[in-house]
């Protein structure tokens, strides 16, 4: 597509009328993932500045999801734990490392309702090398 003379405002336009259809046809195609997740938050520096990226793949090594934030809190990871639920099923097995921050997040979200309860929840930081 050739976009000379389209102005920004015209390209945004664009984008809040086509992505959510796109997405909605993304979705139609987009494979599951597997029932067991392994998550890890590692932190990396995107445009100078240095964000957590919490992330999740299943036993295949297909992606779940992730999220980039400031912080790496019980806040943060129950906002990615909520996303890659929202976006997924629940998972029956969640493999974290010793972040003690996701430990009481899949504790609170558990207690919510959100995770079920027999969600089986395992620390192994060698498990989680396929991320």
């Amino acid at each position: 597509m050739f976009l000379s003379g389209a102005v920004h405002t015209t390209v945004l336009r664009w984008v809040q009328r086509f992505v959510p259809a796109f997405e909605k046809k993304w979705k139609n195609h987009a494979r599951p993932v597997g029932s067991s997740w392994r998550v890890d938050e590692t932190y990396i520096k995107v445009k100078g500045q240095w964000r957590y990226l919490y992330r999740a793949v299943d036993e295949q090594g297909q992606t779940v999801d992730f999220l980039l934030n400031k912080n790496r809190d019980k806040a943060a990871a129950v906002r990615f734990f909520k996303k890659a639920i929202g976006n997924n099923e629940a998972p029956e097995k969640i493999t974290l490392d010793g972040s003690r921050a996701s430990h009481q997040a899949v504790a609170e979200l558990k207690a919510e309702g959100v995770l079920p309860a027999q969600t089986l929840v395992r620390t192994n930081k060698y498990l989680n090398n396929i991320i």
